[in-house]
């Protein structure tokens, strides 16, 4: 809870330049953008939904790394398409590693400054 809190303090999101958000459980990756000013969230992405729009033979096996780069692509992709060119990344207690580190070169690939 103290780390979340250290980190956080520091980071102020805007309607120009959002806080990312990330949150990661052991099946799912979460990722938001926050107005933090008006405390509203802007776009939001998971792996959750990914998962859910199709059957489970369907795909091909891809690895949780893998995921959570097309989340942050799907997430650039959007972040464009609503006029937003830059966000503040907050990690939370996460280090920036392996799933984390992997959704921010996806969003940065879509053209998300980070």
């Amino acid at each position: 809870m103290r780390r979340i809190a250290r980190t956080r303090a520091r980071i102020k999101g805007t309607a120009e330049r959002p806080r990312l958000a990330v949150h990661r459980t052991n099946r799912y990756f979460y990722a938001q953008l926050i107005d933090d000013l008006k405390g509203v969230t802007l776009l939001s992405a998971s792996s959750a939904a990914l998962h859910k729009g199709g059957t489970a033979g369907a795909k091909a096996k891809t690895t949780k790394t893998q995921e959570s780069f097309a989340i942050g692509e799907m997430l650039g992709k959007k972040a464009s398409e609503k006029g937003i060119a830059s966000a503040v990344f907050d990690r939370r207690s996460y280090k920036f590693h392996g799933r984390v580190k992997s959704f921010v070169e996806g969003a940065k690939k879509a053209g998300l400054t980070i």
